[in-house]
């Protein structure tokens, strides 16, 4: 299992939705320049909504921002214990605790990127190969830590 590939491959993926988040606001900002007309009301309700669109991709944009800054800060030595930057192995897949980024394959193989905030990862954290945890009632081993 090769981390510093992973975490390059999170990276990009993450970097890549900053530069789609920047690319819409631009044009969706852009889009609400050209819409000026006469219609009163109706041309105010119309760049209210295009502003409120605007709002909320500059709220995605800034999560990802933070998501990209906090993955800087992962050293990709392998864990002992599962913490912030594992990569833990169990019966029901791979997962990457890092952001919230979802599901990645790297060499075929799919790994969930999750948050250290989800509910696996905080049932994790602190776990040892061996180990067992239980989260929504289904019980799992901790197979390898990476």
């Amino acid at each position: 299992m090769n981390k510093t590939e992973i975490l390059n491959l999170v990276q990009e993926k993450i970097s890549e939705k900053i530069r789609n988040l920047e690319r819409l606001i631009s044009e969706t900002r852009e889009s609400n320049n050209e819409t000026k007309s006469s219609m009163g009301d109706k041309y105010e309700t119309g760049r209210e909504m295009v502003q409120q669109e605007i709002n909320n991709l500059q709220i995605q944009l800034n999560e990802n921002m933070k998501s990209e800054t906090l993955l800087k800060t992962i050293n990709p030595v392998p864990h002992k214990t599962v913490g912030f930057g594992s990569i833990v192995e169990t019966e029901k897949g791979r997962f990457f605790i890092a952001v919230s980024l979802g599901e990645i394959t790297f060499s075929g193989e799919k790994i969930f990127v999750i948050s250290t905030e989800s509910p696996l990862a905080k049932a994790m954290h602190g776990k040892k190969e061996g180990e067992k945890i239980i989260v929504n009632g289904l019980a799992q081993s901790v197979l390898g830590i990476w």
